[in-house]
C-alpha cells in the first residue's frame, strides 16, 4: 500500500501548559520519523514553543508551520496558521491582543476581534458534533476563501455520523474539509502523563477526573498507514495542500533597531563616532593612548560593517538616563571587552590597562547581535525599566520571558497530587529530597517516608515525575532582558501581561532570542551597587562633600591586607566560603590579583586543573615556562595557566591558527561539549593547528584538556575585571568606613551571601556600635548616628510587620510623649503598634518589651469602638524579660540581636558536651581531633565538588568551615539537612591560614535552641 502524504495542522506542545504532553523537539522528531510532509505547532494562544520547534525542524529537515489554537468567547475553537510574514505578524498581534486583555496565564478573544479575519492566515474550525450552520457561515465570511472545517477522528462511537454531518455542513457553506489530529503528545506512551496534566489543570486527581480525560491515546502523532485507514484520502491530501499554502519561516524575522536614539539629521554611524570621541576626551584628558585609539578604530569598523551602531546607542541612551538620575550602573560580561563601551561610559574596564579581545563580544563570523549586560542599583532599577517603557511604549518594548520548568521536587509534588497521593506523604517526600538526588536514589527516598517503591502506584508516580521533569510550568519575566523594536513589537513576537503591574513580557526566552538573532538589552539589578550608593552617601554626608566611587583611593595596601586575611564578610564576590578559603592562599596584592581571584574560584578553572598550578607558580615553587613567545604573550599575565575565556580564544588564534571568529565558535562550543559530544572536528583542528605550528603534542593535548575542563563555566576576563572593581570598592568601604558600609548593606537587603544578623555581628567585631530601632530616633532606613558617625542606628525597616508608609509617618511626626501620642499622630493601627513593641522600638516611650506590649494594648487606635473613651486602667509595672527571652524576641522581630550571641548562653551546655568555640578551634594543630558546634548559616554543594557538602557554622566567637564527604552526607542526611544547631566531630585540616573541620560525625542539637528562630542560606 502506498502511504499517503500528510501534514499535521493541529498540534500542541507542552507550552500549552497542562495540556501538551511532549516537548516541541519530540514532536518534530516523531513527525520526521513518520514521514509527515509538515507539522504545525499550534499552542493555545501562544507562540512560546515555536522557536524550539523551529530549531529542531531545521536540523531534521521538516517543514514547520507556525500557528495557534484559539477558543473564542462563546466556545468556538479555531486553529489559525500563518501563510507569510504579514500573516505571522497579524497572528502574533492577535495572540498579543488576547493575552493583553486578560490576566497573566489566560486570554480573551471574541468574534469581533476576528470579524475581518486575520490577513495572511488560514483558519481551521474545530467543529463540535452539533456544529451550527450559522457559525460556519460567519467563519466563511470572516476568512473568505481561507477557511476549512477540520475533521479530527479519535475512534469515538459517533465518528461516522460526525463525518457525515460535517460533509453536509461543508456542502451547505462551501467550507472544505481537512483531516487534523488535535495532537497532544508525540507518542501513545505519554497518555498517562497527559491524563495527569489534565487532572492538574482541573485541580483534581486522575481518578476523579472522569470524562474530562481523553478516552484513549489517539491524540498522538500516528503512522500514515493508520491515518489512511481512519480518514478519507481527500481529507489527508487537503492537509498537504494547506501546508503548501504556508510558506512562512521564522528565519524571515528581521530585527529593526529604534530610530529615536539618533538626533535628527544624523546617521547612527556618525552619531556613534561623535559620542565615542567625546567620551574618550573625558576618559583620557591627557590624550588617548595609541593602543586604545587603534582598538577604537578596529571596533568602529566592525560595528559599521555589521550595522550595530543603533544597538550600542540604544544601550548608551539607557545608561545616560541612569547617570542623569544619579543611579549607579556598570556594564559587565563580554561588553567589557569593548573600548567603545568604555568610551560611552557603559563599562568601567579601561582598555589601556587590559588585554581586550573584541571578538569575544562581537564576531563577524558569528554575525549575531552583541549582548551588553548593565547592572543598576537594584532598588532603583524599576526607574530605568519604566524609562524604557515610557520612551518606546508598551507596544515596542517588553521584557523577555524566563521559562520556569519542573524540577525534581515540583515534578514529584504535582504528579503525586494528580495520582491522589496523600499531601502529607508528598510533603514528607519532597522535604527529604536534595537538589542533587539522582533518579536512581528516588526509591530510597520513597521508602524512607513509608512508601513502597515497588507498589504499582508508586512506580507509576516515579515514571510520571521523571517524564514531567524539564517540562515548562509557566512563563515568568526575565531578570531584565529588554527587546526594543522600531515598529510594533507584537508583530515580531506575542506580548503578554507580566505578573508585576506596569510590565509586559514577550513569549520567548533568552535562548529563543539568541536562536533567532534578535537584539536584547539587559537592564539588570545588582544589590551591591545599591549598598555602595547608600554607603557613599553616608560618607559624603559625614565629610560634608560629594564622595563618589572614583574618589576612592586605588591600590591601598591595607585594603589588600584585609582581603588577604579573608576578612571579607559583606564584600562583593569574595565573601563566599570558597573565595574566603582561596584569599589567604592567593593573597591579592594588586587589582589584577582581584581579577584572577574572582575568576579562579569557578568550576571551569577547578575542573581544568588550573588552580593549583597557578598557586604553585605564584609562590615560586614551580617554574613558569612557555613553548613560544606567542604563547607567552597570552599566558604571561596568569603565569602560564589559562584562566580566562579570552585566553582560550587567544591561544587558539596564536598557536593553532584560528581566526578570531573561529576562536569564538570554539568558546561557544565548550558549553555544549559535555552535553552533546561530537567535538572531534574541533579537537582535531585545535591540536593539528598547534602541531603544524611546531608545538609539541604534549602541550597541545594539555591545552585541549584545559579548554575542555572549562566547559561552560569559564569566566571571561572582562567580566571578572568589572566585578573586581566592585570587589575593591566594597572592600575599601568595609575597611575605612565600616559603619557606612554596614548601613549600606542593611538598607540594600535582601542581597548577598550573609544575613543581616551576620553582617551586624561582623561589623560589631570591627568596632562598629549598632543601636536598636527606636521610634524617637530611627528613620525608615538604617542611618549613621549624627553625634557618633562610627555608630549605626537600625532603621524601622528592620522590624517585621511594619510597612514603609507607617515608618515614614513615624519619622515625620516625632518626637512623641508616649505610646498613645505615637499611635494618634503617626496614624498607626494595632498591628504596627504590636510590631514596634515586640521589636523593643518603644523603649524610650514605654520601657522594655513586656511593658511596651502592655502599654500599646491600652492605646485606642483608629476604628476602635471606644476611640474617645477615657482610660481608667491603672499603670502596672511588669518584670523585664530574661536575656534568653530577649534574644528569642530579637530574632523573631528583627531577625538579629544586639545582645549576646545565642550560643554564648549555651556555651556551658556545649562545653559539657566537649564542644569548643570557633576561636579555640583556630589554635588547634593540623590533623588534630576536634569538636565544634554552631548555628548553621550556609549549606553549599558546588557541582564541581564531586558530592562534597560545605557547611558554615557560627558561634559567639566567629565562623567554622566544615567539609562533609559524600559517604557521611548519605549516612547522616537528616542531621545534615535538618539541623539548625549542629555539632560536628571531626579532624581539623590546616593549610596556612585556611582551616576546615573535616566531619566524621554530625549531631543535631536544635532542641537546645528552644523557640529561637534561625534560618540558613542553603545551596544558593
Amino acid at each position: 500500500m502506498v502511504l499517503p502524504d500528510y501534514a499535521e495542522l493541529h498540534c500542541l506542545s507542552n507550552f500549552s501548559f497542562l495540556r501538551g504532553a511532549s516537548h516541541a523537539e519530540e514532536l518534530v522528531a516523531r513527525a520526521q520519523e513518520l514521514g509527515y510532509a509538515a507539522l504545525a505547532i499550534t499552542d493555545e494562544c501562544s507562540f512560546a514553543g515555536i522557536v524550539r520547534a523551529h530549531v529542531a525542524a531545521k536540523v531534521a529537515g521538516l517543514k514547520l508551520i507556525c500557528g495557534t489554537e484559539l477558543v473564542l468567547a462563546g466556545g468556538m475553537k479555531l486553529v489559525l496558521l500563518a501563510r507569510d510574514r504579514d500573516g505571522y505578524g497579524n497572528l502574533s498581534a492577535i495572540v498579543s491582543l488576547g493575552r493583553r486583555h486578560a490576566e497573566k496565564g489566560s486570554y480573551h478573544l471574541t468574534r469581533g476581534d476576528l470579524a475581518r479575519g486575520v490577513p495572511g492566515c488560514l483558519a481551521l474550525w474545530i467543529a463540535p458534533a452539533d456544529a451550527a450552520e450559522g457559525d460556519a457561515r460567519w467563519l466563511a465570511q470572516a476568512f473568505s476563501g481561507h477557511a476549512w472545517i477540520a475533521f479530527e477522528r479519535h475512534l469515538a462511537a459517533d465518528d461516522a455520523g460526525r463525518l457525515a454531518a460535517l460533509r453536509a455542513l461543508s456542502a451547505a457553506t462551501g467550507l472544505p474539509l481537512v483531516a487534523a489530529g488535535d495532537v497532544h503528545m508525540h507518542a501513545r506512551g505519554r497518555r498517562a502523563l497527559q491524563d495527569a496534566l489534565t487532572a492538574l489543570r482541573l485541580k483534581t486527581s486522575v481518578d476523579a477526573a472522569g470524562h474530562a480525560l481523553f478516552p484513549n491515546g489517539e491524540r498522538c502523532l500516528r503512522p500514515r498507514l493508520r491515518l489512511a485507514r481512519l480518514y478519507p484520502p481527500e481529507l489527508l491530501a487537503e492537509s498537504v495542500r494547506i501546508a503548501g499554502l504556508c510558506a512562512f519561516s521564522l528565519d524571515e524575522l528581521r530585527y529593526e533597531y529604534p530610530e529615536e536614539i539618533v538626533p535628527h539629521g544624523q546617521t547612527p554611524e556618525r552619531y556613534l563616532r561623535v559620542e565615542v570621541e567625546q567620551g574618550l576626551a573625558v576618559r583620557y584628558p591627557a590624550g588617548v593612548p595609541e593602543k586604545v585609539r587603534s582598538q577604537i578604530g578596529h571596533e568602529l569598523a566592525l560595528i559599521a560593517e555589521l550595522r550595530y551602531e543603533a544597538y550600542f546607542l540604544t544601550v548608551y541612551d539607557v545608561v545616560k538616563f541612569a547617570r542623569t538620575q544619579g543611579i549607579l550602573c556598570q556594564g559587565r560580561g563580554s561588553a567589557a571587552n569593548s573600548a567603545v563601551c568604555y568610551a560611552l561610559g557603559i563599562t568601567e574596564v579601561d582598555p589601556a590597562q587590559s588585554e581586550l579581545l573584541f571578538e569575544r563580544f562581537v564576531s563577524k563570523e558569528r554575525n549575531e547581535p552583541p549582548d551588553i549586560d548593565v547592572d543598576f542599583e537594584h532598588q532603583r532599577r524599576e526607574e530605568v525599566i519604566q524609562y524604557v517603557y515610557g520612551k518606546y511604549g508598551r507596544e515596542r518594548a517588553a521584557l523577555t520571558a524566563t521559562v520556569i520548568s519542573y524540577r525534581t521536587r515540583s515534578a514529584l509534588r504535582d504528579t503525586g497530587r494528580a495520582l491522589g497521593i496523600d499531601i502529607d506523604r508528598i510533603d514528607a517526600l519532597t522535604a527529604s529530597l536534595a537538589w542533587w538526588d539522582q533518579r536512581e536514589q528516588w526509591p530510597e527516598r520513597f521508602a524512607a517516608v513509608g512508601l513502597d517503591p515497588r507498589s504499582p502506584r508508586v512506580e507509576k508516580w516515579l515514571v510520571l515525575a521523571e517524564q514531567l521533569r524539564g517540562f515548562p510550568r509557566h512563563l515568568s519575566q526575565h531578570v531584565g532582558g529588554f527587546v526594543i523594536s522600531r515598529g510594533r513589537l507584537d508583530r515580531l513576537v506575542p506580548i503578554e501581561n507580566a505578573a508585576m503591574e506596569g510590565r509586559s513580557v514577550i513569549e520567548w526566552d533568552k535562548d529563543d532570542i539568541d536562536a533567532l538573532g534578535l537584539m536584547k538589552v539587559d537592564v539588570l539589578a545588582l544589590g551591591m551597587l545599591t549598598a555602595i550608593r547608600h554607603a557613599l552617601d553616608f560618607v559624603a554626608q559625614r565629610r560634608g562633600q560629594v564622595f563618589r566611587m572614583q574618589d576612592i583611593p586605588r591600590e591601598d595596601p591595607e585594603v589588600y591586607a584585609m582581603i588577604s586575611r579573608a576578612d571579607t564578610i559583606g564584600v562583593f564576590q569574595v565573601e563566599s566560603r570558597a573565595q574566603m578559603a582561596m584569599l589567604p592562599r592567593l593573597r591579592p596584592e594588586c587589582f589584577y590579583d582581584l581579577v584572577i581571584e574572582v575568576a579562579i574560584v569557578r568550576p571551569g578553572p577547578i575542573q581544568g586543573d588550573m588552580v593549583h598550578p597557578y598557586l604553585r607558580r605564584r609562590k615560586k615553587v614551580e617554574p613558569v615556562s612557555y613553548p613560544s613567545d606567542d604563547v607567552k604573550s597570552v599566558l604571561e599575565r596568569t603565569l602560564g595557566v589559562p584562566i580566562f575565556q579570552e585566553q582560550v580564544m587567544q591561544l587558539a588564534i596564536v598557536a593553532a591558527g584560528f581566526t578570531p571568529g573561529e576562536a569564538d565558535h570554539l568558546r561557544r562550543s565548550m558549553a555544549a561539549w559535555k552535553r552533546k559530544g561530537g567535538v572531534g572536528h574541533l579537537r582535531d583542528k585545535l591540536i593539528n593547528g598547534m602541531l603544524d605550528n611546531g608545538y609539541p603534542r604534549e602541550f597541545a593535548e594539555a591545552i585541549f584538556r584545559q579548554i575542555e575542563g572549562f566547559g561552560e563555566y569559564g569566566f571571561p576576563e572582562s567580566h571578572a575585571t568589572s566585578f573586581a572593581l566592585l570587589v575593591y570598592i566594597s572592600a575599601w568601604l568595609k575597611h575605612y568606613e565600616p559603619a557606612a558600609f554596614l548601613a549600606g548593606l542593611l538598607n540594600a537587603q535582601p542581597m548577598g551571601f550573609y544575613s543581616a544578623a551576620q553582617l551586624v555581628q561582623d561589623a560589631r567585631r570591627h568596632g562598629v556600635e549598632v543601636h536598636p530601632p527606636d521610634v524617637q530616633r530611627s528613620a525608615w532606613e538604617t542611618v549613621l548616628e549624627e553625634d557618633a558617625p562610627s555608630s549605626v542606628r537600625l532603621g524601622l525597616r528592620q522590624i517585621k510587620g511594619l510597612d514603609a508608609e507607617a515608618g515614614a509617618r513615624i519619622a515625620a511626626a516625632r518626637p512623641f510623649r508616649d505610646a498613645a501620642d505615637l499611635a494618634r499622630r503617626a496614624g498607626l493601627d494595632r498591628n504596627a503598634l504590636d510590631a514596634l513593641a515586640a521589636a523593643g522600638a518603644l523603649a524610650a516611650l514605654a520601657g522594655h518589651r513586656r511593658q511596651a506590649a502592655w502599654a500599646v494594648a491600652a492605646v485606642p487606635v483608629q476604628r476602635d469602638l471606644l476611640l474617645e473613651a477615657p482610660a481608667y486602667e491603672e499603670a502596672v509595672s511588669l518584670p523585664p524579660p530574661g536575656e534568653g527571652d530577649d534574644i528569642v524576641a530579637d530574632y523573631a522581630a528583627l531577625r538579629l540581636t544586639l545582645g549576646r550571641h545565642p550560643l554564648a548562653l549555651l556555651r556551658t551546655a556545649l562545653a559539657q558536651r566537649r564542644y569548643v568555640s570557633a576561636s579555640t578551634l583556630r589554635s588547634a594543630n593540623h590533623n588534630a581531633p576536634a569538636r565544634c558546634a554552631g548555628l548553621v548559616t550556609h549549606r553549599q554543594r558546588p557541582g564541581s565538588a564531586t558530592g562534597v557538602v560545605f557547611l558554615t557554622l557560627e558561634d559567639e566567637t566567629g565562623l567554622v568551615n566544615v567539609i562533609v564527604h559524600p559517604r557521611l552526607v548519605e549516612r547522616q542526611r537528616r542531621e545534615l539537612l535538618g539541623a539548625r544547631l549542629l555539632g560536628v566531630l571531626g579532624v581539623l585540616q590546616r593549610e596556612g591560614e585556611v582551616l576546615h573541620l573535616i566531619a566524621r560525625r554530625l549531631v543535631d542539637h536544635t532542641p537546645l535552641l528552644g523557640s529561637l528562630p534561625t534560618r540558613s542560606r542553603d545551596f544558593q
